[in-house]
């Protein structure tokens, strides 16, 4: 059944209604059979099976992995300190997965109200009677009555309308208010069918008698959060990444583990104690801390966004929005205020602002006057409610303007496209008449010049046709306004009309915004307008914001016919601009642009944005505008809904990243100081210089704090300067890698090792000579070991701060909490040396002051050093730099 293309009485017949509704009985057995009118959620996830997803990642699996080995280690040779690793590392699977499972429930539970958009109560004919009942009572066949200001509960086809005009940019994202009408029509695009109100729509003006066709899932409505709640959201770049390096970790950890046990049987150690010694070797490799760092500096970023009015709904998005190639946008509340102002006035024969509009007492009558607006409370203020145009019109009206009592209105419609009102005024009975300018000036037989009424001849009309087009072509919307002394018993009441000027309004850019833009552009990220407005008013923004000089605009119907190799094609275009479009084909254009490899985020606020918001790799919401089901489905909240802060949360994404590498840099640099007193170990015989709980005491002590103080590092001056990161760019690149585990960590190796050896032989020990597990000598010697690692990571917090740029260079730059972390290393270690119970748990011995005074040339040689190294490194980029100026 097509309702929109058939007549009222066929209509009738196929519901089996009447214009009197229906009868509480037949309303009773319907509601039984088609269900509640109310958006059904698909069923979700047990949130058992959400919960149990946070411990059943890869890198999760492989904690497992390392907590079992440590526990089938302890079960073969107890007293090692393996058992309190492997509850150590349980522990840490524990508490980052109920962590991040809660930011997350909280989050969801925070935004979960999808059903809220729709009117909780509506008025309908039952037995022939006026009645209100829940809105989730309605069925196909009710007969709904409406006046201005009401929200549409159902999908309906009007029965009556009497000056009907609906805002549907919740649906739309169209920001002009759409006239509606009983007249049937062949439109095939649902939200242009006149004779159709749309469930999440509202009533600007009017009154109207409707026939509710479609409830609950089956509205245009229903389809949308259908399709929302059914497309699968992909995977992050962060979430991918980690993956990847995931099993990385996990391959050069096993690799390690059986390369070390076949070291171990090439020099005659036993089977078991040889497993052994391999799988303290795996396990020192995997970076235990990594998860709840990662973890945590997510949380930490979700926060100083919030401070900056971006609710992060999903931990990986924090990373993902920096990654981000290109910005899909809405247009109406996301770039523009949605709100009418105006923008100029044609009065008197020139082209004015309204601020240079003055003695204009006729044209303010008109605007004041002529006008179908109500006053309501609205979160404890009185405000204008009607269509967004008049409450333009009527606040730019200097106080003092009288209002007159109104005797009669011509009510606004379709086919007369204008207004009229009469009013009793001092000067007797005057008509005020508005409307669109092909309606209204045909009507005028004169205008205003210079404040005397002269005839509007022919050149006149020319004139005021030529300043008609050229306020339409800066995209915007242009209303005449008219009025006349009124004769008593006047007939024909609108004609030999005084025209008294143009209206030119426009929903003004939000304040920012271009500028916001100009930063996308400097930073390498596309935007793309994609709007349900017209092409003119979206293109005349685009110029505008400066999103485009000379935009190309491509409306849906064009994209209907378009195959995908076209608009991959299209895709190209520079100053690409959509309008027009429907919530299936804003999907299908990031479908697109996800195919050609861009990271996309989609902006919007309307119902009609949902499905793009969800498959978008990023999508961002209004949270003040923004209905209930596009922020259900976005990823991001802008609390304040400016798409200024857009800018800021990428810049923030953004230096995620960056810190994520930071922070991998410096957590990976003591793994392979860990690793070579197992390789010392196991090769030339020596005691092992450090021990699994010692190991522990690092990667899930003293390194978290400067871990995270290092992911809370601000964005570098230049992050919005350079271009979004490839997406072949790895987080584990190999120059990290090198860097890593080539010269950072083979210094602290050297440092760890030389201070072992340095107590051994201060303590009388000969290479070769066996040292029992609790002799002092051996003890103090691993807590050197041990000691040296953290000393030479509290150097190597500051040489992490950039790959490139010197320490010293990031002193106006403080991070409070680099400081807070290397107090809470000092503290720590100072605790694990110095008190008995750090002793027997961690199997460490204090240690004399000449053993920390012979730690700290290594710990200058290890900053000079890899300050030598940044300085080639920037002296290689200025080479490079200036062969490429040169060329």
């Amino acid at each position: 059944m097509n309702p929109h293309q058939r007549d009222i009485e066929r209509l009738y017949a196929h519901l089996r209604s009447g214009a009197d509704g229906l009868t509480q009985a037949e309303a009773k057995r319907r509601l039984a059979r088609y269900g509640p009118n109310r958006i059904e959620k698909i069923a979700e996830q047990p949130l058992v099976i959400r919960l149990l997803k946070e411990f059943t990642h890869f890198f999760a699996l492989i904690l497992w992995l390392a907590a079992g080995l440590a526990f089938f280690a302890e079960w073969r040779e107890p007293g090692q300190g393996m058992a309190t690793l492997g509850y150590a590392v349980l522990g840490v699977i524990l508490i980052n997965g109920l962590f991040s499972f809660w930011q997350e429930y909280r989050a969801e539970k925070a935004l979960a109200a999808l059903r809220n958009l729709l009117p909780q109560h509506a008025t309908v004919l039952r037995d022939g009677k006026a009645v209100s009942v829940p809105a989730a009572e309605l069925v196909p066949g009710d007969v709904v009555l409406f006046t201005a200001g009401d929200d549409v509960p159902a999908d309906s086809r009007l029965i009556e309308a009497f000056g009907v005009r609906v805002n549907t940019a919740t649906l739309t994202g169209e920001s002009k208010p759409m006239a509606r009408d009983v007249t049937a029509t062949a439109e095939e695009l649902a939200a242009l069918r006149r004779d159709i109100l749309h469930a999440g729509t509202s009533l600007i003006s009017g009154e109207a008698k409707a026939m509710v066709y479609a409830t609950g899932m089956h509205t245009e409505f229903g389809n949308i959060a259908r399709l929302t709640q059914t497309l699968h959201e992909p995977l992050s770049p962060l979430q991918i990444e980690i993956a990847r390096m995931s099993r990385l970790v996990a391959m050069f950890s096993i690799l390690l583990g059986v390369l070390f046990f076949l070291i171990g049987q090439l020099v005659g150690l036993s089977f078991w104690a040889n497993l052994l010694f391999a799988i303290g070797i795996i396990v020192a490799n995997v970076p235990e801390g990594l998860l709840p760092t990662v973890t945590l500096s997510l949380a930490l970023a979700t926060q100083r966004m919030a401070k900056k009015n971006a609710l992060v709904r999903h931990l990986p998005a924090v990373e993902t929005l920096g990654a981000a190639t290109v910005i899909c946008s809405d247009k109406t509340g996301t770039l523009t205020q949605n709100r009418m102002s105006i923008r100029q006035v044609f009065y008197s024969g020139a082209l004015l602002t309204p601020n240079e509009l003055i003695a204009a007492d006729p044209l303010f009558a008109v605007m004041r006057n002529c006008l179908d607006l109500r006053r309501v409370e609205q979160n404890g203020q009185s405000v204008w409610q009607g269509d967004p145009m008049e409450v333009a019109l009527l606040e730019s009206v200097p106080p003092g303007v009288a209002s007159f009592p109104r005797l009669d209105e011509i009510p606004f419609d379709t086919e007369r496209k204008r207004m009229s009102v009469i009013c009793d005024t001092p000067q007797g009975h005057t008509l005020y008449c508005k409307g669109a300018p092909e309606s209204v000036l045909p009507l005028c037989d004169a205008m205003l010049q210079d404040g005397n009424v002269i005839p509007l001849d022919e050149a006149g009309r020319g004139h005021l046709s030529g300043t008609q087009d050229q306020m339409a072509a800066q995209g915007l919307r242009v209303i005449a306004l008219a009025y006349r002394a009124l004769p008593q018993h006047d007939a024909h009441r609108e004609t030999e009309l005084v025209f008294a000027g143009l209206i030119g309004l426009v929903d003004p850019p939000r304040p920012g915004v271009t500028e916001a833009i100009g930063t996308c552009h400097a930073a390498g990220i596309r935007v793309i307008m994609i709007t349900g407005d017209h092409p003119h008013t979206a293109g005349a923004l685009a110029r505008e914001v400066g999103l485009a000089q000379n935009p190309v605009a491509v409306t849906g119907d064009k994209l209907r016919v378009m195959s995908d190799a076209d608009l991959q094609l299209l895709l190209d275009e520079p100053g690409l601009i959509f309008a027009r479009t429907s919530a299936d084909q804003k999907m299908r254009i990031v479908q697109a642009l996800q195919r050609r490899g861009d990271i996309v985020a989609v902006t919007g606020d309307g119902v009609n944005d949902a499905p793009a918001l969800r498959c978008a790799d990023i999508g961002i919401a209004m949270g003040i505008a923004g209905t209930d089901v596009a922020k259900e489905a976005a990823d991001i909240i802008l609390l304040d809904d400016h798409f200024a802060t857009i800018v800021t949360a990428i810049e923030e994404g953004r230096a995620v990243y960056d810190n994520l590498r930071k922070f991998l840099t410096y957590i990976l640099t003591h793994n392979v100081a860990e690793l070579v007193p197992y390789l010392a170990f196991a090769l030339f015989k020596v005691p092992l210089p450090l021990t699994v709980i010692q190991i522990l005491a690092i990667d899930l002590g003293t390194d978290t704090l400067p871990a995270l103080a290092l992911g809370a590092e601000k964005p570098d001056r230049d992050i919005m300067l350079r271009p979004p990161r490839l997406p072949s760019e790895r987080l584990l690149s190999w120059g990290l890698l090198l860097r890593v585990y080539l010269f950072l960590g083979l210094l602290e190796a050297v440092a760890g090792m030389a201070a072992f050896f340095f107590v051994l032989h201060s303590g009388g020990w000969q290479f070769g000579s066996a040292l029992g597990a609790h002799d002092n000598l051996y003890l103090q010697g691993t807590t050197a070991c041990l000691s040296a690692i953290v000393v030479m990571q509290m150097v190597n917090i500051f040489l992490c701060r950039h790959p490139s740029l010197s320490a010293f260079s990031r002193g106006h730059r403080f991070n409070r909490m680099i400081v807070y972390g290397i107090v809470f290393e000092l503290v720590l270690i100072s605790l694990i040396v110095y008190t008995p119970w750090g002793n027997a748990l961690f199997g460490t011995a204090p240690l004399a002051a000449e053993v920390w005074l012979f730690l700290v040339p290594f710990g200058i040689g290890l900053l000079l050093l890899e300050e030598g190294r940044k300085a080639l490194v920037r002296g290689m980029v200025r080479r490079n730099a200036a062969e490429s100026v040169a060329r």
